[in-house]
């Protein structure tokens, strides 16, 4: 029996190991295993998502330190000056002379609408000096005005002015009545002689920044004349009859002003003034031009050009004219 139970044995283990060398008939996808191999799924947690929620916060912003400024500002000075020189054989002939001019001019404004303030002070003054004749006055002027003006439409305005003008030394003529030459000269003006003040009220229009007419239908303006020695020298006397230092009148007033550069560093600057007085003839009508044209060579130098025209039968029976060419050194401020 023993071998009988051996046999049935080795007969079974032969059996099990041929069964166990059969291979697998089931097909397996080995990138899917090995995916799961390498990188297992990661289990699930579950998250808490809170929306977002935007809420507008005021920062305080502390205001920087600007100051508005209605004023606006110009200073101009200059100063201009010649000479020649000769020695006594030269055979072109000639004389020996120097000259001197200087001009300072100060406008400021203040506009606020609806106020509008302006002042402008206008100074020239000049000499010359030739050689055996001393020194004699080429240019002598003295001029301010102020005026207040509130805005009534987009160009017009209501406005009240009052100017002043006069000169600062005594000024001669250096022929007589006759034509004949006076050289120690004839006094024919000083300071305050003649000196006037003139008040206005009335319209302006204003277009632009540059150009500007006042309509003055309400004016008065009063001749001051301090120095009684112009009595026996002014056929005219400046309107003020002799034995008064002082004559008023009432007019009408119109000024035309332009402040503009035309081309490039070449700027004009001129004033017409028509003054209409209500109580003497048409034929007293005043009339002046004041004109200058300054061409810029640098900020510093620059040459220049101003002529007046006056019709006033008050101070000569025909009209009167000056003009004047010179190089020298200006400066604006700013």
């Amino acid at each position: 029996m023993l071998k009988t139970f051996l046999g049935l044995l080795l007969s079974t283990l032969l059996v099990s190991t041929a069964f166990a060398q059969q291979t697998d008939t089931l097909k397996a996808d080995t990138n899917i295993l090995n995916k799961y191999r390498l990188d297992p799924p990661k289990n699930a947690l579950p998250v808490r998502v809170r929306p977002v929620q935007v809420n507008e916060q005021l920062i305080p912003v502390e205001l920087l330190d600007y100051k508005v400024s209605y004023w606006r500002k110009t200073i101009q000075w200059g100063l201009n000056f010649n000479q020649a020189a000769f020695t006594n054989n030269w055979s072109a002939g000639g004389i020996s002379s120097i000259a001197l001019g200087t001009n300072f001019d100060l406008k400021a404004e203040y506009n606020k609408t609806p106020l509008d303030f302006t002042t402008e002070t206008n100074l020239l003054y000049g000499l010359a000096a030739n050689k055996g004749e001393g020194s004699r006055k080429t240019n002598d002027r003295m001029f301010l005005d102020n005026k207040l003006a509130t805005q009534i439409t987009k160009k017009w305005y209501f406005f009240g002015s009052i100017s002043f003008e006069s000169q600062f030394s005594a000024g001669y003529t250096y022929t007589d009545q006759s034509g004949n030459a006076a050289p120690k000269g004839l006094l024919i003006s000083n300071f305050m002689a003649p000196g006037y003040l003139t008040e206005s009220i009335g319209f302006e229009y204003k277009p632009n920044k540059y150009y500007d007419i006042r309509l003055g239908t309400g004016t008065a303006k009063q001749t001051f004349l301090t120095d009684t020695a112009l009595y026996h020298n002014i056929p005219a006397n400046y309107g003020v009859k002799p034995g008064h230092s002082f004559y008023n009148q009432l007019a009408f007033q119109g000024v035309a002003t332009i402040d503009k550069d035309i081309m490039k560093n070449l700027h004009l600057t001129a004033r017409y003034a028509l003054f209409i007085p209500y109580i003497q003839p048409l034929a007293y009508t005043t009339h002046r031009l004041d004109a200058t044209l300054t061409a810029k060579v640098n900020r510093l130098i620059n040459v220049s050009m101003n002529a007046t025209l006056l019709y006033d039968k008050n101070t000569s029976p025909s009209p009167q004219a000056t003009e004047g060419i010179s190089m020298g050194v200006s400066y604006t401020f700013p």
